[in-house]
Parts: C-alpha cells; sequence; structure tokens
C-alpha cells in the first residue's frame, strides 16, 4: 500500500470532499458583487464589508487546513517518536470512515501486528464530507467494521491504540464516554492511548470561525477520560491548532 502522501493532499482533500460548501460560496459572492454595486453608497460599504469577511474566512481556513494537513508534519508521525518499544507490540488504529493514517502507523511500527476498526455508521455520521471520501480511499487491509460501544478484542490485550482525527465524531457523551471505556477495557495495565484532536478553542476558532463548534473542548475531553477511567499521561501540541493526548490507565481500572 503506498502510503507517500502527495504535495498539497490534505488541502485538496478538504476541496473535493466539501467542494459544495465552496460552490456556495463563491456563488454567493459572485451574486453579492452586482448587488453592492445597485446598493446606496451609505449602503455599499456594509455590502464590501460582509464580501471580505466571507472571502477572507475561507482564504484563512483553507490556508490553515494546508499548513496543518500538508506542512505540520503531522502525517510524518515523528510526534510518536519514543512511543513504542516492544517489537511484538499489538497497536490499534481506529476510525470514523476516513482512514489516512493506517498505512502510516503499519510503515513505522514494522513489524507489530497492526489492527484496524471502523467506527463509521452512515445512520449516524451523516456528513457528506465521510462519504465522499470513502469512495476516494479504500479501506486498509481487514479493517473491521465496529460499533463504538464493543471491540471485538480481548480484554487487556493491546498495547496501543490510536484515535486520530476521529473521536470528534462520536457526538454524544453517553456514547463517547462508553467509547473510551472500551478502550480501557482493551488496553494493557502498562499500554496507551493516542487522541488527536482539534479543540474548541481560540486557536481553531481564528483558523475556522463557526466550524470550531464541531469539536470539543478540552474541558469536554478530560471529563470524558476522566469518566472512562482514564487519565492524561502526556500532552502534545503537534501545532497550534492540533492537541494529542496520551492516556493511560488511572489505577483504579484493570
Amino acid at each position: 500500500m503506498d502510503v507517500t502522501r502527495k504535495p498539497f493532499q490534505g488541502v485538496y482533500n478538504i476541496i473535493r470532499f466539501n467542494w459544495h460548501f465552496y460552490v456556495l460560496a463563491i456563488a454567493f459572492l459572485l451574486l453579492l458583487l452586482p448587488a453592492i454595486k445597485m446598493m446606496d453608497s451609505s449602503f455599499a460599504i456594509f455590502g464590501w464589508v460582509a464580501f471580505y469577511l466571507i472571502l477572507s474566512t475561507i482564504s484563512i481556513s483553507l490556508f490553515a487546513s494546508f499548513y496543518i494537513y500538508d506542512l505540520s508534519g503531522l502525517y510524518k508521525l515523528n510526534w510518536l517518536d519514543g512511543l513504542l518499544h516492544k517489537d511484538n507490540s499489538t497497536i490499534l488504529n481506529i476510525h470514523a470512515g476516513f482512514d489516512e493514517t493506517s498505512g502510516l502507523l503499519h510503515t513505522k511500527y514494522k513489524p507489530c501486528k497492526l489492527i484496524v476498526f471502523d467506527f463509521y455508521n452512515p445512520a449516524f455520521h451523516t456528513e457528506i464530507s465521510i462519504k465522499r471520501a470513502r469512495k476516494v480511499y479504500p479501506p486498509y487491509p481487514g479493517t473491521k467494521k465496529v460499533s463504538t460501544n464493543y471491540f471485538p478484542v480481548e480484554n487487556v490485550s493491546i498495547d496501543t491504540s490510536f484515535a486520530i482525527l476521529a473521536a470528534h465524531e462520536i457526538r454524544k457523551e453517553v456514547e463517547r464516554i462508553l467509547f473510551f471505556k472500551e478502550l480501557n477495557r482493551i488496553t494493557k495495565k502498562d499500554g496507551q492511548i493516542v487522541v488527536v484532536e482539534h479543540l474548541q478553542d481560540v486557536a481553531n476558532f481564528l483558523a475556522y470561525n463557526i466550524g470550531f463548534f464541531h469539536f470539543h473542548t478540552k474541558a469536554t475531553w478530560l471529563k470524558t477520560f476522566s469518566d472512562a477511567g482514564l487519565q492524561v499521561q502526556k500532552e502534545i501540541k503537534i501545532t497550534p491548532f492540533i492537541t494529542t493526548f496520551i492516556l493511560q490507565k488511572n489505577g483504579s481500572t484493570p
């Protein structure tokens, strides 16, 4: 499997999987221009403000995405160096229907055993962008479909689990806690769970405007982890926009 990322692949994927949004935005801007010309000069200023506000919002979000997904080294996985030390480790990668990382993890952690789960459920995960992405990117070989509240893995059998830009798709708090309880159940006593996410914070608001509401706050994540019997061992800022939580059992769980 080819795991080499192409130049601009990240921002290109965002545009082609969300093209309807950009078509609507451009159409609105094109309609706004003649409307501004017909406005009285005292009102035209508000039209121009709206025009440049929309244009700048789109431009900033695309530039931020290019930085995050193409320039930052997020997908080089160097920020994971030193995380696994055993060649016979069993690692799990779990995603929400769009998998850009299993091939990368397989290459980085050879000869570890890699298990891949997909918890995408079209009845609940209704975003058109994920549906489009699934048509373009085939699943990693051997990927298993799972629910968010049960993984077909024995207790304390996984050394390291990865949920990279996936867990935020679980919108309901109760379901999200059950998801992490399952990760807790299958993780070895000295194992780790690596969660990579955007946060609902100032940096992501500046980058994505109201789109940042699709993410969860840091406080929400910490409560979820705690309720699932997990604690943060380490926190890594890959960029100002991406946070990695490395979790471990809190000592009171089996």
